[in-house]
């Protein structure tokens, strides 16, 4: 059985079972948490598909904990305007491991 979640803007199909990196959420590491904004659900010959959800349906995972992305340099220039800026970023993360997906 298989989803398509939406969370942290993006869309992402998810397997009881799989570990997986999705922009910062609430919680501690080892609390459970519901995923509810699920946009499909397949698997066993049936496949559902929301408008724009599947009513009912939910996705139950653990945070494992967090992590940083790569570093990310930004630097804009304009020549002949003396103009430099430089700047770095690194985007938070959670691992979440998918428990199950209840319909």
């Amino acid at each position: 059985m298989y989803a398509v979640v939406r969370t942290g803007g993006k869309q992402v199909r998810v397997e009881p079972g799989d570990v997986l990196s999705v922009e910062l959420l609430e919680g501690e590491p080892g609390q459970r948490i519901e995923l509810t904004d699920v946009l499909l659900v397949g698997g066993e010959g049936d496949l559902k598909v929301g408008t724009p959800t599947v009513e009912g349906a939910k996705v139950l995972a653990e945070i494992e904990g967090e992590s940083k992305g790569p570093k990310i340099r930004i630097f804009k220039f304009k020549r002949r305007k003396r103009y430099r800026l430089r700047q770095g970023h690194r985007q938070h993360y959670t691992r979440i491991r998918i428990e199950s997906i209840e319909v």
